[in-house]
């Protein structure tokens, strides 16, 4: 950011700076309906949603460590110099990931991995395996769209990530429409090649916009430390293994759903209460990239902007949970009723708990990543799924009969001794700093 506009940060500059990265967060959900609701209306589409849905599944795992790469070089470019050696990092990285899905595609592995670690019945393992040799290749334009979203972010371009969103919806409908009027929607792969074309053309838009910002990069800055990738293995290493981490929440909680009183209807109304939660906090979700940008240069303002950000996805919930009018939103979009209905609005109840804490959980691991503290994530999100199983374990014994509540007071909970380790650690780094600058005045 240059210092010009870093002396002029006002409450409305970073609500343009945060608008759109909000907008096209929210618009991602918009992505799984197209390609559910086009695989929807096969003439058989019960096992070519899963099928495409278990392979998204595994895609997703492996796809983790590429999303990092939007934060890690948000955090670390500012001049060419960092920017190749960010470069260099994203395609090794690249190049590994590609050669894990491949493993998985094209050797025994995958069937395994299928048939053994997802449960996927027999008859089900080829269009599974079939979709995701389509969805591997995902991961690697979704590498090549975070390299670049960095640089647009760190250069205040975010409407760039909204408009890049917008042409991608807009091409995998023209592509699933073109699909249906064709009869072509037979497997699974139909929704793979829907997802791989929104997700090459938002690349596309990211690399056509950032290639031109990263060539205004300065050549090399004296006070920037970025020299090569080692500072950026630093980085980003311990950000993958916390992000891994955090991947073992979902299966702990379906886990224990399945010991609870009605395991069908725990894991139906929890499933349908996680969408809403995702669908009010994802808007939420780039908190972290306003303290990257504006935190040195006004701390003050930044929490008072979070502080008011933070309330919004809690009065959502409340509204869903507490009003009427969440009764008629989740039965006429998402289809609920009686019990279903009735344990959705439940959990739903007990995630306003989470959807407080997640903006300022967002914020704190942006402080970490401001100060190059990844590795406490580590111990952050390890609290988070200690927690999780802990409530999960404590509920299922005494209270089965609370179905999707336990799931969601489990992972509630564990995203409150996520915020708690992280800030912790924040303070601490603080009264570190504070200590050694007051050294060195004492010193002088």
């Amino acid at each position: 950011m240059s210092q010009d506009r870093m002396q002029h940060i006002t409450a409305g500059r970073m609500a343009a700076f945060f608008l759109p990265l909000g907008i096209s967060a929210s618009l991602v959900t918009i992505s799984h309906v197209i390609i559910n609701g086009t695989l929807a209306r096969a003439d058989n589409p019960a096992p070519i949603i899963a099928s495409y849905a278990i392979g998204l599944s595994l895609m997703g795992i492996i796809e983790k460590p590429a999303v990092l790469l939007r934060q890690t070089c948000s955090a670390l470019v500012r001049d060419k110099v960092s920017f190749r050696a960010m470069s260099a990092v994203t395609f090794g990285t690249l190049a590994i990931l590609m050669i894990i899905g491949a493993t998985a595609a094209y050797t025994p592995l995958g069937s395994l991995i299928f048939r053994h670690v997802f449960g996927v019945e027999e008859q089900l393992i080829g269009q599974t395996v079939d979709a995701f040799r389509i969805l591997m290749f995902v991961t690697l334009f979704s590498g090549i769209r975070c390299l670049y979203h960095g640089i647009i972010i760190t250069n205040m371009r975010t409407k760039w990530l909204t408009i890049g969103m917008i042409v991608r919806l807009t091409a995998m409908f023209l592509l699933a429409q073109f699909l249906l009027m064709n009869d072509l929607v037979q497997t699974g792969q139909a929704g793979a090649i829907i997802f791989l074309c929104g997700m090459a053309i938002e690349a596309a838009v990211a690399f056509w916009e950032g290639r031109t910002l990263a060539r205004k990069l300065p050549e090399q800055l004296e006070e920037h430390p970025v020299r090569n990738a080692k500072p950026i293995l630093r980085f980003y290493r311990p950000f993958v293994l916390s992000a891994f981490i955090s991947v073992l929440v979902g299966p702990a909680v379906n886990i224990m759903l399945g010991k609870t009183a009605d395991f069908t209807l725990a894991v139906a109304s929890f499933a349908l209460a996680l969408s809403v939660l995702h669908l009010v906090n994802s808007f939420f979700s780039y908190v972290h990239q306003l303290v990257l940008n504006f935190f040195h240069s006004d701390a003050a303002l930044v929490k008072r902007f979070v502080a008011t950000l933070s309330l919004i996805p809690a009065v959502l919930l409340a509204l869903l949970g507490f009003t009427p009018f969440g009764n008629g939103f989740i039965e006429a979009v998402l289809g609920a009723k009686g019990e279903l209905l009735e344990g959705t609005i439940q959990a739903i109840r007990v995630f306003i708990l989470l959807s407080i804490a997640f903006p300022w959980l967002d914020y704190m691991n942006g402080r970490l990543m401001l100060i190059g503290q990844t590795r406490a994530m580590v111990w952050s999100q390890s609290a988070n799924i200690v927690t999780t199983v802990t409530i999960l374990v404590v509920l299922v014994a005494l209270t089965p009969s609370w179905n999707a509540v336990i799931g969601a007071a489990g992972q509630s909970m564990g995203v409150v001794a996520e915020l708690v380790v992280a800030t912790i650690i924040v303070r601490k780094h603080q009264r570190v700093l504070r200590f050694s600058r007051n050294t060195v005045k004492g010193q002088g």
